[in-house]
C-alpha cells in the first residue's frame, strides 16, 4: 500500500539518521515545503572536526559536545545551499530540543512531526508560542494523508 506523506517522510527521516555518527543518539532529519524535500541532517561533528565514532564523544551534564544535532544541521545545510525553509515542515526521528526548536522557530518551520519523545516544556512552550504545530508520528498513524 502507498504510504501517505507523513509516513513517507518519517520512513526517509528514519534512513538519514543511519547516517549519524554520535553514538549517543542516531536521529534524522527531513525538512519538506509541499511535499518536496528541502534539506535533511543527522547528528554529527560540525564540518573539518572528528566524529564521535572516530574519537569518542565530549560529554558535559550528560549531553555530547561534540555533534551538532540532526535538525540544526538540516538548517545549515539549508544555508550552505541558499534554500529557504519559511513554511515549511520538519520530521524529525526525535523530538526537538530546546536549542533546536528555536532554530526551527526562527527558521520559519510552521510544523514538527516526530517519531520518539523527547520530553522538554521550555521547548514545548517555545513552539507553543511561536503557532509552530507539533505532532507525533504515532497519533498519525493509520492516517494516510494524499
Amino acid at each position: 500500500m502507498r504510504p501517505g506523506w507523513d509516513e513517507y517522510f518519517m520512513d526517509i527521516a528514519r534512513t538519514v539518521a543511519t547516517r549519524a555518527t554520535c553514538p549517543r543518539a542516531t536521529v534524522g532529519a527531513v525538512l519538506v515545503r509541499e511535499h518536496r524535500i528541502l534539506t535533511t541532517g543527522y547528528n554529527g561533528a560540525p564540518r573539518g572536526v572528528a566524529h564521535c565514532t572516530e574519537v569518542g564523544c565530549t560529554v558535559i551534564n550528560d549531553h555530547c559536545q561534540r555533534a551538532t544535532h540532526a535538525e540544526a544541521n538540516a538548517i545549515v545545510q539549508s544555508a550552505l545551499h541558499g534554500v529557504g525553509l519559511q513554511n515549511a515542515t520538519a520530521y524529525c526521528t526525535h523530538q526537538p530540543c530546546v536549542n533546536c526548536s528555536k532554530l526551527l522557530i526562527s527558521a520559519g518551520i510552521v510544523k514538527i512531526v516526530y517519531d520518539d519523545a523527547y520530553p522538554d516544556a521550555v521547548a514545548s512552550g517555545l513552539l507553543a508560542e511561536a503557532g509552530v504545530a507539533v505532532v507525533q508520528f504515532a497519533s498519525l498513524e493509520g492516517a494516510r494523508p494524499s
